[in-house]
């Protein structure tokens, strides 16, 4: 019997596999990794019926266009909301879709990442017990090309009990500015004046990807003193680090396990899936939480 795939037909843009990666690893120097948006991705494997865990691709401004070969798929393409269309019909963000022949994803008007979640997820080896792509480590599948195909997953391995139980779900409207919500962090007494984090305006850098986003814009975060080296701590996701220029990086899925620099703040959880959908140029504010 023929497994059924995806065939990369034209990609624009960064596309990984991605799940809810590898935790556990951070003592032996490898990070947890896993979805950038993880409540997009698992809002997706829950519209099409996959268990908990299952993998999507993460597709970075869209742009993907994809053959489906050995049979129909059942999919849901969730995140920042880009056009899709299956089977050359157009589709609504958050429909889930049984495409025949053909899936094609446009670029997104806002946001920076979309999932799209197939039945059976995609079944690549796992790596750690993941198959999320780590960009900063190098563990994983690697990012998808043209003319790669991608196994889809046996439905009665990877998908619940019956099939899809929705026609579509919600899509977040990613309102501007992103406002985070954010802890003081274990080092903001080292900046001289913390709360310029929380009183201007920043934007997303064009140095901005998995590992992290540069933010500029706003007035620098200076160190108190500047010829003060810290020795590496942890790092966490959602970590606001200070280099000497004063611009915070903001750490995203595949950040270093380890840094130097002082963390004036930490994103609360909740809303780091909102920051992993800032695009370079796009406006964020900060506020204590």
């Amino acid at each position: 019997m023929t497994r059924r795939a995806l065939v990369v037909v034209g990609i624009s843009g960064p596309v990984l596999v991605q799940d809810l990666g590898r935790p556990g690893h951070a003592a032996v120097g490898v990070g947890r990794s896993g979805a950038a948006d993880r409540a997009a991705y698992l809002l997706g494997n829950r519209a099409v019926g996959n268990r908990l865990g299952a993998a999507s691709l993460e597709v970075t401004l869209g742009g993907l266009e994809v053959e489906v070969v050995g049979g129909p798929l059942w999919c849901c393409l969730t995140g920042a909301p880009a056009t899709l269309e299956a089977d050359g019909r157009a589709c609504p963000a958050g429909a889930v879709v049984a495409v025949r022949h053909r899936l094609r994803i446009g670029t997104p008007a806002r946001g920076l990442r979309c999932y799209l979640a197939v039945r059976g997820g995609i079944d690549v080896p796992r790596v750690l017990g993941s198959r999320s792509r780590d960009v900063l480590a190098g563990l994983g599948p690697a990012p998808l090309g043209a003319g790669d195909v991608v196994v889809v997953g046996d439905d009665a391995e990877e998908a619940e009990a019956g099939w899809p139980r929705v026609d579509a779900v919600p899509v977040d409207a990613l309102a501007e500015p992103a406002l985070l919500r954010v802890v003081p962090g274990p080092r903001a007494d080292l900046v001289a004046d913390p709360d310029r984090l929380v009183t201007g305006e920043w934007r997303a850098s064009v140095h901005t990807d998995r590992v992290g986003t540069r933010l500029e814009g706003g007035a620098p975060l200076l160190h108190r003193d500047p010829e003060r080296q810290l020795p590496s701590e942890g790092a966490v996701r959602g970590a606001l680090q200070v280099p000497p220029s004063g611009e915070p990086v903001l750490f995203g899925p595949d950040h270093p396990v380890t840094g130097g620099y002082p963390v004036v703040g930490v994103v609360v959880d909740a809303d780091v899936d909102r920051a992993a959908q800032l695009r370079p140029g796009d406006p964020v504010r900060f506020r204590w939480a």
